[in-house]
């Protein structure tokens, strides 16, 4: 093994030029911690915030990535013996440590989630962070598999977006998802949605009241703060509103619970932290299993080499994706 290796490294906060390859020296294995060939890279608008220096506690230069998937090259764990197919995601990775935007990523044992598949690197890649999530917060919202009820997403062509359409289809649930572009409508049909609504960024009330006179049972807002309370007044009496993106931001200003809460009607939140490590490992094997089967339709909107990780932090900050980037190093 080499001693040195090439990673992406965000030299200070500012535009996607700030993300540089650089050659840098192989981690070295420590306690508590084993190093992993990264073999494939999903990207994340959290990076992207990152990136533009909106996490006040990350410090530069660092390698982004907040999820990789890969093979174990030299273990600390003897469970997770070298060799071992395995996924990562969150628990600080790219932010207090660096992450998966390299050719190797010494992780913390805990964050280690080996996995069984035969699916190539670039599906395998766009699948833990993306669908954990999904999968997390469709849990939040009382969606289970044969179940009752009708789903609104907002902002369906992100990725997360695209996941849970693709999981709400495979158990049967009536899906409606927005996107602002008339050209990723075929994609979104394509995913599973039975309707896709047109969003100017306004209130959906007549779309949706269009497709379902009473409102959707459930919402899962990937947009966040710009739209959560237009959610909370478009999702039926008594519903439930699962906010998990952070498309428009992290914070909600002048936010007055009892005045934009209608009665009755439930606001939760996930987080993609809540299930890294031993907690999400069935649960990505179970995505793995389905995504195999044919069940899921994970949509990878372009892979790409590390040398184009400017370019990919671009596309996405143009809203040019629709599904999964990932990076292969």
């Amino acid at each position: 093994m080499s001693t040195t290796m090439r990673a992406a490294v965000c030299v200070r906060a500012g535009g996607p030029e700030v993300l540089e390859i650089r050659e840098l020296p192989v981690p070295e294995v420590r306690d508590g911690w084993s190093l992993v060939q990264v073999k494939g890279v999903g990207l994340n608008r959290s990076e992207l915030r990152t990136r533009q220096g909106h996490s006040p506690n990350v410090t530069f230069p660092r390698v982004l990535g907040i999820e990789c998937v890969g093979v174990v090259a030299a273990s600390t764990d003897p469970e997770v013996p070298d060799g071992t197919t395995v996924a990562a995601v969150m628990g600080e990775m790219g932010r207090a440590f660096d992450g998966g935007y390299a050719e190797y990523a010494l992780l913390p044992n805990t964050l280690l989630m080996p996995i069984t598949t035969t699916l190539p690197w670039e599906v395998l890649a766009a699948l833990p962070e993306t669908y954990l999530t999904a999968q997390g917060s469709l849990d939040a919202l009382g969606i289970v598999p044969g179940g009752a009820g009708r789903l609104l997403i907002r902002g369906g062509t992100s990725s997360v977006g695209m996941a849970a359409t693709s999981i709400a289809s495979g158990h049967g649930i009536e899906t409606a998802v927005t996107t602002r572009r008339q050209s990723k409508i075929a994609a979104l049909a394509a995913a599973g949605a039975g309707h896709v609504l047109l969003d100017d960024g306004g209130s959906l009330a007549a779309s949706v009241r269009d497709v379902w006179p009473e409102g959707p049972d459930h919402v899962l807002d990937l947009v966040g703060t710009n739209t959560v309370v237009d959610s909370l007044h478009l999702v039926r009496r008594g519903g439930t509103v699962c906010v998990t993106g952070s498309l428009s931001g992290w914070t909600l200003p002048d936010f007055e619970p009892i005045a934009m809460i209608p009665s009755g009607t439930r606001l939760t939140a996930f987080h993609s932290d809540d299930i890294r490590g031993s907690a999400g490992r069935a649960v990505l094997q179970r995505v793995v299993r389905e995504v195999e089967a044919g069940l899921y339709r994970p949509h990878v909107d372009r892979v790409l080499g590390l040398d184009d990780i400017v370019a990919a932090h671009r596309h996405m900050e143009n809203n040019e994706a629709t599904g999964k980037v990932v990076v292969v190093p």
